[in-house]
């Protein structure tokens, strides 16, 4: 039997009205709603966003040890001292000198630089901040307003590429190493009872010596327990005994808290190889509450 379908007899007009019917039927269908609005934040909370001004006070700080205590008439081995002011600094306008043995930030005590200038980059721009100091062996207070750093401090990025490539490229004439000269604090230290002078790694620095942190040897002294032991300029300590090696704050305190008279097992990587030697400090170079650390400037001291 044949059935008829209707829509094979349909006029060239009736297939037309049906496509305009089906447009309309189309477009008569509601839009899909469009993204929420985000709420706006409740009164009295702030936003923060990333990539705003550096906190700047406008000096160059260096830590206090035994013999500059006495120099500085401090009754104690602590604080900074402030060997730079910069002309037009929240520093100068708060009346900071060189010299100046700066012992409390906002009531905190300052035990060294990198803390101080923690404290300084940890506190917001415009806000006022309390300092004791010691001057020629008197205490004062000096109120300084935090402001931001002058522009074009920091490079962009190309500029910091262009500068890490210069870094690998002179890392490889070792012992002799240049660390980039880029305007910000870097932290070097100098240890006097090993006898060598070192600064932390980490990020690229880091990975192109095999690590993933450590202490770069940047020179060792002739005649101490260092070079005695082996160590050389371009080595990356990682570990003192059992305890990992950050920054050279942890030899600080690996070394103040030996107490027996072995060697220090120092384990180190050279040109990517892990090692361990053994460091013999003398007994006349162990203090009862052992060594601070000399911080060194590179390019300049703690600058901020």
């Amino acid at each position: 039997m044949y059935v008829c379908n209707p829509l094979r007899r349909a006029t060239p007009v009736a297939t037309a009205a049906l496509s305009l019917l089906a447009a309309i039927a189309m477009h008569a269908q509601p839009a899909p709603p469009g993204p929420p609005t985000p709420p706006e934040p409740p009164r009295g909370v702030r936003v923060m966003t990333m990539g705003g001004p550096t906190s700047y006070l406008g000096i160059g700080v260096k830590e206090i040890l035994a013999d500059r205590t006495k120099e500085l008439k401090l009754k104690e081995e602590a604080g900074v001292e402030v060997t730079r002011v910069d002309p037009g600094s929240p520093a100068e306008k708060a009346g900071l000198k060189n010299g100046d043995a700066v012992l409390e930030y906002q009531g905190n005590r300052v035990e060294g630089a990198e803390q101080f200038v923690r404290f300084v980059r940890e506190t917001p721009v415009g806000r006022q901040v309390k300092m004791k100091i010691v001057r020629n062996g008197s205490n004062q207070t000096v109120t300084a307003t935090i402001g931001s750093r002058p522009g074009n401090i920091f490079p962009d990025r190309q500029r910091v590429e262009q500068e890490l490539a210069r870094v690998r490229e002179r890392l490889r004439n070792l012992p002799e190493i240049r660390m980039m000269d880029v305007p910000h604090a870097v932290m070097g230290w100098r240890s006097g009872m090993l006898g060598i002078d070192g600064e932390s790694v980490e990020d690229q620095l880091a990975e192109y010596f095999g690590v993933k942190e450590g202490v770069l040897v940047r020179a060792v002294a002739k005649e101490m327990p260092a070079v005695k032991a082996g160590i050389k300029a371009g080595d990356v300590i990682v570990r003192i005994d059992d305890k990992p090696v950050r920054s050279p704050r942890d030899i600080t305190a690996a070394i103040r808290g030996t107490k027996s008279r072995n060697p220090l097992k120092v384990t180190l990587f050279r040109q990517k190889v892990e090692m361990t030697l053994d460091v013999q400090l003398a007994e006349e170079e162990r203090p009862a509450h052992g060594p601070r650390g000399t911080p060194v400037s590179r390019p300049g001291d703690f600058d901020f």
